[in-house]
């Protein structure tokens, strides 16, 4: 498959780059400073720069076209604050989502936050980062023409990966190593009935590919 990332320079797309470029796939990820490209090299992946909060639709559905699937794995960071929730964490998820739409690519991941919720209140930025992504979530399902599957993990960690998680509609919090998180998303690509379902992730005792076929009804 030729699979295109958003945010990928990130700690868990570089990670996800590793493993879809292992298996053999031809990976693309989104950066926005060109000095980043090496270490997508290193990864494995092609890199493209292309800034999601400047960019036009048509611009990014470029990028996009002849691909098998996308992930929208960008963030605005730790340390941005409200308006980039806004611009990164939702605008640019929906500019990359209706891009998908335009180019043909129906396979959409997201990978989105625990507690990402349109209604969720309070003034806080951690507060406007989880209604941003929650916005940026309900628009994705809003749309037919993708084939999506959103992703939110809980409070992620750099620990090693253990390959054991709990992935289900509702998990309760919990914490996941970024490993796991990557290790997820590879096998979500490859199940194609996972589409239509939200699902949260925490570290738990099934191997990832069974917690992946098991929501997947296999």
């Amino acid at each position: 498959m030729r699979i295109v990332i958003a945010g990928g320079h990130g700690q868990i797309a570089l990670r996800l780059e590793r493993l879809l470029a292992a298996r053999g796939n031809e990976v693309a990820g989104i950066i926005r400073k060109p000095e980043q490209g090496d270490d997508l090299r290193a990864a494995g992946a092609e890199p493209v720069v292309l800034d999601l909060e400047s960019a036009s639709v048509e611009a990014v559905a470029e990028r996009l076209r002849g691909a098998d699937a996308a992930v929208f794995a960008a963030g605005a960071g730790p340390g941005s604050g409200v308006g980039r929730k806004n611009t990164v964490d939702k605008g640019a998820a929906i500019l990359f989502a209706d891009a998908a739409v335009r180019a043909g690519v129906r396979r959409f991941l997201v990978v989105s936050s625990m507690g990402a919720d349109p209604g969720h209140r309070g003034d806080e930025v951690f507060d406007v980062y989880l209604r941003a992504k929650g916005e940026a979530d309900a628009y994705v399902q809003s749309l037919d023409s993708l084939d999506w599957t959103i992703l939110r993990p809980g409070t992620l960690t750099n620990d090693p990966g253990t390959g054991l998680v709990r992935l289900e509609a509702r998990t309760g919090r919990g914490s996941v190593p970024r490993d796991d998180v990557a290790a997820v998303l590879a096998e979500l690509l490859d199940t194609p009935g996972t589409s239509g379902l939200t699902l949260e992730l925490i570290s738990g005792s099934a191997p990832v590919p069974v917690a992946v076929k098991a929501v997947a009804g296999n």
